[in-house]
């Protein structure tokens, strides 16, 4: 399936319902889209956009980690380094406060890059993805892999950390989504969520160039206020913005920019600064 065979709605604000949202881009790339802002708090989401069932459709596919097309990941493998070291320095991050050891679910866990170097942290490892080639791959990786959603996990699972790594901003229901993430936690345990961050320098600077505005799996953008509030207003104490410095490949920055480079360049990685909003919080009993 192609973004063109896509059934598409436009949906009111997804964070406080409210509708009559602003256009800030239309027309160009964004055709048959579009990105508005909530006037009431500040959200930001795609509008039309395809429909959730339509969505998972193309979630589904193999090829969504190796298309040539706009939609899915030019090659995930090739971004491997780049990944696992930008992982390394946020499982670092999460131990420096206390907030690793015991059982980590991810969601979202694509090839299982996080999973894996997620070993010297904690004793159990488990993630999900919806693509059936992804779960094969980072099964390799990790104790379980679920092939689906947060749905895909058992209701009784419980673990001592949820992990949720760029996969908000896919989500079409955010506070269920959030809810969903909690019931898998144990009390006292840690929830992180990371996003391409809307309020970035780089947003503002880009303008409708900024690689975040991924169409159309990009559905909500966040930035600093949204995402705080999305989390404490679903519950979750202690909220507060962890670092997430992110490395890329050399090509894909290059990419970007209209130029390309040899792929054996990607053992090359680039860190960009504030290209990601993430932020921790607890369970409470």
């Amino acid at each position: 399936m192609t973004t063109s065979d896509l059934e598409l709605e436009t949906p009111d604000c997804p964070l406080c319902g409210k509708q009559g949202g602003r256009i800030l881009y239309e027309g160009g790339r964004f055709t048959p889209y579009g990105v508005r802002e909530c006037p009431h708090c500040g959200m930001s989401y795609l509008a039309p956009r395809p429909t959730e069932r339509a969505m998972l459709s193309l979630y589904q596919q193999d090829q969504y980690f190796s298309s040539e097309d706009e939609e899915g990941y030019g090659d995930y493998a090739a971004q491997e380094p780049a990944l696992r070291a930008t992982f390394r320095r946020l499982l670092k991050t999460l131990a420096s406060s206390n907030r690793t050891g015991g059982s980590l679910l991810e969601i979202g866990c694509g090839y299982g890059y996080l999973l894996d170097e997620a070993r010297p942290y904690f004793s159990y490892r488990a993630g999900t993805d919806f693509s059936a080639g992804a779960v094969r791959q980072a099964g390799m990786r990790a104790d379980r892999v679920y092939q689906g959603g947060i749905d895909a996990v058992p209701e009784d699972a419980q673990f001592d950390c949820v992990v949720a790594t760029h996969v908000i901003e896919h989500v079409y229901h955010p506070q269920a989504f959030v809810q969903a993430l909690l019931s898998r936690l144990r009390p006292g345990g840690t929830l992180l969520v990371a996003a391409p961050d809307m309020g970035s320098f780089w947003r503002k600077g880009m303008g409708a160039r900024w690689p975040s505005f991924k169409l159309p799996e990009h559905v909500l953008y966040f930035d600093a206020q949204t995402l705080s509030r999305l989390l404490r207003e679903c519950g979750v104490h202690r909220v507060e913005r962890i670092p997430y410095p992110h490395a890329f490949p050399l090509p894909l920055i290059a990419s970007k920019f209209g130029v390309r480079l040899p792929e054996g360049l990607n053992r090359y990685s680039l860190w960009l600064p504030a290209t990601t909003i993430a932020y921790a919080g607890v369970k409470g009993d």
